[in-house]
């Protein structure tokens, strides 16, 4: 009876996937990471950061409608741009400024309206929401947030149920919401989000699942075994190497 359980237990948990570089990565994701228009400050991160094998596990397609949170510098937009390809569509969001910020804080749109304009990007289109809900386009295949939902936590009075939520509502039934952050260990604090920039996968599934999505597999492909998880992501010793968790859910088709 002890087995029985403990079998059952294990089947129910989502995969652990490991995505390889090499057969198991498509030949237009791989084009899509040697493209020569990407900038040597991007192509610097992807030997820690595995663009292709992570592309792989979201599943990215020619052809799909991305919705990309939280840009940052558009390490990402460029690559998805790419990946969809010019009959896919790319929708980068970023968020609005603070209602108290200060005048001359930096416009965060910049950089991804810049790469917007450059030849062979058309396919790209900037947005900018308020992170506590943004309005996003619906029909969407893939919604991407890579090393920022911890940082959607330290918005002030954010409701993560309406957060996700608007996700949900972006997602076409069946689509893919795909979560990549710098883990923390699993007795960390909830203000581990603002202190060492880092979130526990638990803490993300619990949220995400609440919003009605499922947990489909997780990756493997950033894990780190020597990150502590114990050091601010931008320690020096680490930075650039955290152990990090990719989450793949699905918004479900009925």
């Amino acid at each position: 009876m002890k087995l029985a359980c403990t079998l059952a237990v294990m089947l129910a948990l989502p995969a652990a996937v490991p995505v390889l570089a090499g057969d198991s990565v498509p030949p237009f994701l791989l084009a899509a990471v040697a493209d020569k228009s990407r900038p040597a400050a991007d192509t610097a991160l992807d030997a820690n950061r595995k663009p292709a094998e992570s592309m792989a596990f979201a599943g990215v397609a020619s052809g799909n409608t991305v919705i990309e949170l939280i840009p940052g510098g558009g390490y990402y937009t460029r690559l998805l741009s790419k990946a969809v390809g010019p009959l896919g569509q790319l929708f980068s969001v970023v968020p609005a400024p603070r209602p108290d910020a200060p005048a001359d804080a930096p416009d965060r749109s910049v950089p991804i309206r810049a790469i917007a304009a450059e030849s062979g990007y058309a396919n790209v289109g900037v947005m900018v929401q308020p992170i506590k809900m943004p309005e996003l386009p619906t029909g969407a295949d893939l919604v991407w947030t890579s090393n920022n939902y911890h940082d959607v936590h330290n918005v002030a009075g954010i409701d993560m149920r309406v957060f996700n939520g608007s996700i949900f509502a972006a997602l076409k039934p069946g689509g893919i919401y795909i979560v990549i952050d710098h883990a923390a260990a699993a007795d960390a604090p909830a203000d581990v989000t603002s202190t060492l920039h880092r979130i526990r996968a638990e803490t993300v599934i619990q949220e995400v699942t609440a919003a009605g999505f499922v947990l489909e597999a997780q990756g493997t492909a950033l894990h780190n075994a020597s990150d502590t998880r114990l050091l601010p992501v931008f320690d020096p010793s680490i930075k650039g190497k955290t152990d990090q968790f990719m989450l793949r859910f699905r918004k479900p088709a009925h």
